[in-house]
C-alpha cells in the first residue's frame, strides 16, 4: 500500500505547487511555467531527486495528454471567423515569422557544426511561443490599437503554423535519413500528416455535433476528456501525429459547433492540472551535465531565435504592406516560449533517442530563459511602438 500511497501524495503536492506557482508568479510578474521548471529542477535528478521512479514514469503518458490538450485549443484558433476578423496580414507576418525563425535557426546550427538532423529538429522548435505570456502582457499593457489586435492573432495561430513545421521538418529528416530506401519515407510522410488530418476530422466533426447536447448547449467535462483522450489514444495506436490530430480537432470543432460557444471551456479547465505535472516533470528530467555541455549550442539557438524572429516579423510586415515600425515590433513581441517547445523536444526524442539529452537540455534551459526575458521584451516593444514616430528629416 506505501508503494501506492507516495505517488498519491506527491501528486498532491505537485498540484499545491502550481497553486503556489501561480499566485507567486502573479505577485512577482514572472511566469509560472518557469516557476514550475526550477521546482522539477530542484526536486529532480538535478537537485534533491525526491520524485519516485513510479511518478516520472508516468511522465510520457501525462505529457500526451496535456500536450494534445494544447493542440486542441491551438487548433481551436483556426476558426474562419477569427481568420476573418484578423485578416491577410496576420497570415501572412505568422507564416513570414515562422518559416524564417526555422531557416535561420536551423541554418545557422548547422554551419557552426551540429548535426544537420539536431539543427532542423531544433529549428523547428523555434518557432514555438507562449501566446498566453504574450497574451498577458498586452492585456496589462491597457493598450488597444491595431498592433496589439493583430499581436493576439499572430500569436493565436503562430503555434498551430509551429506544429505544422516541426511536422514537415520530420519528413525532411526522413527523408535525409531515408534517402537510399526509395520511396519509404515520403509514403511514411504522407500517411502521418493527412492520416493525423483525416483521425482530427473523424473525431472532430462527430465531436462538434454531439457536444453539448446533454446539457443545453454547455459541453461536459466529460466530453472535453473523453475527446483528449481518444484522440491522443488513437494517435499512438496508429502512429500519428497527437499534436496534428489534436489541432485538427480543435479546428473542426470550432467551425462546426454551432450550437454552443464554449466548446474549448472545458478543456481550459481540466488542462491545467496535467500541465502542472508535465512541466514539473520536465524539470525534474534535466540534467544539468547535458545543459553545461551543450551551453554554447543553447546560447546560440537564443541568439539566432531571436534574430530569426526579428527578420521575420520585418519580412512579413513588409509583404503585408503594414507600417514598417510595426513589423520591426512583431517579431520581439513573440519570443516568449513555453510548453509547445517542450512537447516539440519530447516528441522528437522519442523518434531520435540519440539527440534526446542535447534537445531536452536545450529546449528546458531556452525556454526558461525566454519564459523570463521574452515578457519584458514583449512589453518593451509594445511600449515602444506606441510611442510617435519621429518626425521625418527633409
Amino acid at each position: 500500500m506505501q508503494d501506492q500511497a507516495v505517488p498519491l501524495i506527491v501528486f498532491g503536492l505537485l498540484f499545491f505547487a502550481g497553486l503556489a506557482a501561480d499566485r507567486i508568479g502573479r505577485r512577482l510578474h514572472l511566469p509560472r511555467v518557469t516557476l514550475l521548471l526550477g521546482f522539477g529542477l530542484l526536486v529532480g535528478r538535478a537537485g534533491f531527486d525526491l520524485l519516485p521512479e513510479t511518478l516520472t514514469g508516468l511522465y510520457p503518458v501525462i505529457a500526451v495528454v496535456a500536450l494534445t490538450a494544447v493542440a486542441v485549443l491551438l487548433g481551436s484558433a483556426l476558426s474562419l471567423q477569427n481568420l476573418r476578423e484578423h485578416g491577410r496580414v496576420v497570415l501572412v507576418i505568422s507564416l513570414a515569422v515562422v518559416l524564417i525563425t526555422q531557416l535561420v535557426v536551423s541554418a545557422a546550427l548547422w554551419a557552426i557544426g551540429l548535426p544537420v538532423v539536431l539543427a532542423i529538429l531544433l529549428g523547428a522548435m523555434a518557432t514555438a511561443t507562449d501566446p498566453a505570456a504574450t497574451y498577458d502582457v498586452v492585456e496589462q499593457s491597457g493598450k488597444d490599437t491595431s498592433f496589439t489586435r493583430t499581436l493576439k492573432g499572430l500569436v493565436a495561430i503562430d503555434d498551430a503554423w509551429g506544429l505544422l513545421a516541426f511536422s514537415l521538418a520530420l519528413v525532411v529528416i526522413d527523408l535525409i535519413l531515408g534517402s537510399g530506401s526509395g520511396s519509404a519515407p515520403i509514403a511514411n510522410a504522407v500517411y502521418e500528416i493527412f492520416g493525423s488530418i483525416a483521425l482530427g476530422c473523424a473525431i472532430g466533426i462527430p465531436g462538434a455535433y454531439l457536444t453539448g447536447r446533454l446539457s443545453d448547449g454547455e459541453p461536459l467535462r466529460i466530453e472535453a476528456l473523453g475527446i483528449v483522450f481518444l484522440t491522443a489514444g488513437l494517435a499512438l495506436m496508429l502512429e500519428l501525429s497527437y499534436l496534428i490530430a489534436g489541432m485538427t480537432v480543435g479546428a473542426v470543432i470550432v467551425n462546426l459547433a454551432h450550437h454552443h460557444t464554449r466548446a474549448f471551456h472545458e478543456i481550459r479547465n481540466f488542462e491545467w492540472p496535467f500541465m502542472i505535472i508535465f512541466f514539473v516533470l520536465a524539470g525534474a528530467t534535466l540534467v544539468l551535465s547535458d545543459l553545461a555541455t551543450f551551453g554554447l549550442a543553447g546560447l546560440a539557438y537564443a541568439i539566432f531565435r531571436i534574430a530569426g524572429r526579428i527578420l521575420g516579423g520585418l519580412a512579413g510586415g513588409i509583404i503585408a504592406q503594414t507600417p514598417r515600425r510595426d513589423g520591426t515590433y512583431y517579431g520581439a513581441a513573440m519570443l516568449p516560449q513555453a510548453g509547445v517547445a517542450i512537447g516539440m523536444a519530447l516528441a522528437a526524442s522519442e523518434r531520435f533517442p540519440e539527440f534526446a539529452p542535447s534537445l531536452m537540455a536545450l529546449a528546458i534551459g531556452t525556454t526558461a530563459a525566454f519564459e523570463l526575458i521574452g515578457p519584458i521584451v514583449a512589453a518593451m516593444a509594445i511600449a515602444a511602438q506606441s510611442k510617435p514616430a519621429p518626425p521625418k528629416r527633409t
